[in-house]
């Protein structure tokens, strides 16, 4: 009739992971959201799709996409909430959704999906970060509009479209030449 000691364990320490999510209302975070299946080209094979996701639930629930990067099988941002709002994982789960619902079915799935009838195309999961400060804004916006480069995607920011490197440029937040050529311009990678 005895518990184990394992069963009495907390959850998350009894091998349940255990995810504590960053709440800042009007705060500013940076993401990164994968595809579930990491060498496939939906992201950036759909990009009006999933630009149409994204301003769907921006209509909905506001929010600033302050920098985007959007790679074949993942992206990173920053986005900045509204005054007293913190719920970014809710904005996630819609235009995770309304991505999916708009491509065909057919991907495989696991029994778990099916049994919980989701589709195989994200990650469940996606990675959070409150920017703290100033130079920790700058230094995500450095790390998503430098990733095409990174990925070799593009030999220079400017050249990859899937970006909001250009509309910084335009703002004079970035010359037209950083991480251009073999010297990266203006980046510090240290």
């Amino acid at each position: 009739m005895g518990v184990t000691a394992r069963a009495r364990l907390p959850r998350h320490i009894a091998g349940m992971p255990h995810y504590v999510r960053t709440h800042v209302p009007g705060g500013s975070f940076f993401f990164t959201v994968a595809l579930l299946e990491r060498r496939r080209s939906l992201l950036t094979d759909h990009a009006d799709t999933l630009r149409a996701s994204f301003h769907q639930v921006r209509r909905k629930r506001p929010f600033t996409v302050d920098a985007i990067v959007v790679l074949p099988d993942h992206l990173h941002c920053i986005w900045t909430l509204p005054a007293g709002d913190a719920d970014y994982s809710t904005r996630w789960r819609l235009i995770k959704a309304a991505f999916s619902r708009s491509l065909d079915a057919g991907e495989p799935l696991s029994a778990r999906r099916q049994l919980k009838q989701e589709r195989g195309i994200w990650q469940r999961r996606f990675w959070e970060h409150a920017i703290r400060d100033e130079r920790d804004y700058a230094a995500h916006a450095d790390y998503i509009h430098y990733n095409p480069v990174k990925h070799g995607h593009a030999a220079r920011a400017a050249d990859w479209p899937y970006s909001s490197f250009r509309r910084w440029v335009a703002a004079g937040l970035y010359p037209e030449n950083w991480a251009a050529g073999d010297e990266v311009q203006g980046l510090d990678l240290e």
